[in-house]
C-alpha cells in the first residue's frame, strides 16, 4: 500500500490507484511565478526530491520546473521545495503523460523507482490525463466542500497521435486461428472489447484501437488475432501438426567445441564455476591491470560491477578465495568470454577457459604439472616457453603454452601475496585459437595391442632449470617407441650440492607390433642416459 500523507496527497494517490494515472499536487504559493512548465534538466542541475535525497541531473532527464528551477522529476517524483503541507492554502494539480522511454531512463540512471515511474514506463493512455484531473477535482469538492476552483485547465499538450485503423483480412484471421469463424462473430467480439469496426475491402475489417490499448498493446493485425482467439476460446481450436518441412539447424561448431572442453575438464576432476562478466576497479588493480583498458559499464547495478572483465582470472581468484575457506584442495574451471575494446564497432568477446588447481599443503611445482597435463589433454604435444611474469604471477613460475607454432594460453602460479595460504596453479587458454588449430582432419590410431614398459629417470640439473625443458631433451633422445614422458617429482637437498635439483620422470615405451623385450627397453634407457650426459647432465640411477 501507500503511506498516508495528507488529504491532498492521499487523493492524488487514490486517483492513481483508481485510474492508473499518476498525478502530483504543488503548493501554489511556493511556485516562483505561480506557474509550471516542462523542460530538459540543465547540465549539473541539483534537485531535492520528496524522499529527502538530492540528485544531480543532466539534459537526458525531463523536469517539471518553475522560474527558479526544477520542482519535480517528470513521471518519477515531486520536489521537496513545493510539497503540500499543513500550511498549504492553494494548490496546482498536474496530470500529465510522458514518453515511457524517457521516464524509464531517468528512473534507471538515478536508481529511483516509484509508483509513478512504474506506471509511466508502461506507456499510459494519453486521454486519461483529463479524466484523472476531473476525478481529482470531484474528490476534492467531496472531501472539502469549501474548496473553490479559481483557474481553468492549462493544457500544454502536443497533439495526441491518432493511429490509422488496422486492416484485418478475415481469411488470414481464419488461417492464423486454425478454424473457421463467421465475420459477424469476429465483429461482435471486437465491438464488445470496445474496438471500432468498419467494413474494409476484399473481405476485411478496418479496426480502430481504443486509446487505452493503443500504447504498446494493440499495434498490428497479429494482436487482433490474439484478441479474437482468447474470446472464442483456444480449446475450440483443434490441434493440427504444422505442415512445414523439417530441417536440421546448422551446427554451432563453437558451442559444440566448448561443450566437449567442458566435459573433458569435468572428467579430469575440475568443478565448473559461473561468474558474472563484471569486475570491480579494485579487483582489476589487485591484478596490476589498468581499469582504463577495460570497458566501463554506463549504468552499473553495483559498485563492484563497474567494468567488463578482460580476463577470467580475477573472477577465478575470487572463487579460490571463497572455496579455500572450506577445503584444503580443489580444482575449478570456467568457460566464458573476455571482453576487449575494439577499434570501432562492437567489443571483441573472446571465448576463453580459466582453470585452477589449489592445494593448501602444496609444495614444489606439482600443481603446475597437473595443470600442464590438463592442457595437453586438450592440446596434445603442447610445449611450454618460459615467459616474463606479470605482477599477479609467481616470479619464477610463468610460461606461455605453444601449440602448433602458436601461443594458445598461459600457465602460471598465482603470486603468493594473492593467497592466504597454499598454492594455486592457473591455466588461462584461448578457446578461439585452440578451436581453430584443432579444426584439422583427425586420423584414427588403434589402441595398442601389446603391453607397455616403463622406467624412471632422475636428472641432476640447476635449481632454476625448468622440468619442461628437461622433458623435451629426454624426448629428443628417446626414439619412436616411447609413447609418453611424465614428470614425477622434484627434489633438492642432501646429498645434492647447493643450487642443484633432481627432477624425476617416468618414461613409457611400447610397440604396435610386439611386446618389447627387456633388452630393447634397456637400449632406450641407455640411449637417453648417454644423450643427456653428452650435453652435460648427470642422472641418478
Amino acid at each position: 500500500g501507500l503511506n498516508p500523507i495528507n488529504n491532498i496527497v492521499d487523493m492524488t494517490n487514490y486517483v492513481m490507484a483508481e485510474l492508473a494515472q499518476p498525478m502530483h499536487a504543488f503548493d501554489a504559493h511556493l511556485l516562483d511565478g505561480g506557474s509550471i512548465f516542462v523542460r530538459p534538466a540543465r547540465p549539473g542541475e541539483r534537485f531535492l526530491a520528496l524522499n529527502g535525497e538530492e540528485y544531480t541531473l543532466d539534459p537526458a532527464n525531463l523536469v517539471i520546473a518553475d522560474r527558479a528551477g526544477a520542482i519535480g522529476l517528470a513521471g518519477v517524483i515531486g520536489g521537496e521545495d513545493s510539497k503540500i503541507s499543513e500550511k498549504t492554502r492553494s494548490i496546482v494539480l498536474e496530470s500529465a503523460n510522458f514518453q515511457a522511454s524517457s521516464v524509464r531512463k531517468t528512473s534507471a540512471s538515478l536508481k529511483l523507482r516509484t509508483d509513478a515511474s512504474m506506471r509511466f514506463e508502461k506507456a499510459q493512455d494519453p486521454v486519461n490525463t483529463v479524466r484523472a484531473l476531473a476525478r481529482a477535482i470531484e474528490l476534492l469538492e467531496e472531501l472539502s466542500p469549501g474548496i473553490r476552483l479559481v483557474g481553468g485547465v492549462a493544457d500544454r499538450k502536443k497533439e495526441i497521435p491518432t493511429r490509422p485503423p488496422i486492416e484485418l483480412p478475415l481469411d488470414w484471421l481464419e488461417a492464423k486461428l486454425g478454424r473457421a469463424i463467421e465475420p459477424a462473430e469476429v465483429r461482435g467480439i471486437l465491438e464488445r472489447l470496445e474496438f471500432g469496426v468498419a467494413e474494409g475491402a476484399r473481405g476485411s475489417l478496418m479496426v480502430t484501437v481504443p486509446s487505452w490499448r493503443a500504447t504498446k498493446d494493440i499495434t498490428m493485425k497479429d494482436d487482433l488475432v490474439e484478441e479474437v482467439g482468447r474470446m472464442v476460446g483456444y480449446a475450440t481450436i483443434m490441434p493440427q501438426a504444422p505442415l512445414v518441412p523439417a530441417t536440421v539447424p546448422p551446427a554451432n561448431h563453437a558451442r559444440q567445441f566448448q561443450h566437449g572442453v567442458r566435459e573433458l575438464f569435468q572428467d579430469l576432476g575440475f568443478a565448473e564455476v559461473y561468474n558474472y562478466s563484471f569486475v570491480s576497479e579494485e579487483c582489476v588493480r589487485v591484478f596490476g591491470l589498468d581499469p582504463a583498458t577495460h570497458i566501463r559499464v554506463a549504468n552499473p547495478i553495483a559498485s563492484d560491477q563497474a567494468l567488463l572483465r578482460a580476463s577470467l582470472v580475477p573472477c577465478l581468484w575470487r572463487n579460490i578465495a571463497e572455496n579455500l575457506k572450506h577445503r584444503d584442495a580443489f580444482r575449478l574451471f570456467e568457460i566464458g568470454v573476455a571482453i576487449h575494446k575494439a577499434d570501432g564497432g562492437l567489443p571483441d568477446e573472446e571465448p576463453r577457459l580459466a582453470a585452477a588447481i589449489y592445494d593448501r599443503n602444496g609444495n614444489g611445482e606439482a600443481g603446475l604439472f597437473e595443470a600442464k597435463r590438463a592442457a595437453e589433454c586438450l592440446m596434445p604435444d603442447a610445449k611450454t616457453c618460459p615467459a616474463q611474469a606479470r605482477s599477479f604471477e609467481h616470479p619464477a613460475r610463468a610460461a606461455d603454452l605453444i601449440w602448433k607454432g602458436e601461443t594458445t594460453g598461459r600457465l602460471f602460479e598465482l603470486h603468493p601475496s594473492l593467497l592466504e595460504s597454499g598454492r594455486a596453479a592457473i591455466l588461462d587458454l584461448s578457446l578461439r585459437a585452440i578451436e581453430r588449430l584443432a579444426a584439422v582432419e583427425k586420423q584414427y590410431s588403434p589402441i595398442r595391442r601389446y603391453p607397455s614398459s616403463a622406467f624412471d629417470l632422475s636428472v641432476i640439473a640447476g635449481e632454476r632449470e625448468l622440468a619442461g625443458k628437461l622433458e623435451s631433451l629426454i624426448a629428443d633422445f628417446a626414439g619412436p617407441l616411447v609413447e609418453s614422458i611424465a614428470f614425477l617429482r622434484k627434489y633438492s637437498g642432501p646429498p645434492l650440492a647447493d643450487g642443484q635439483q633432481s627432477v624425476s620422470f617416468r618414461v613409457t615405451a611400447s610397440s604396435p607390433e610386439r611386446t618389447l623385450s627387456s633388452e630393447e627397453v634397456g637400449e632406450i634407457r641407455e640411449r637417453i642416459i648417454q644423450g643427456m650426459r653428452a650435453i652435460g647432465y648427470e642422472l641418478r640411477l
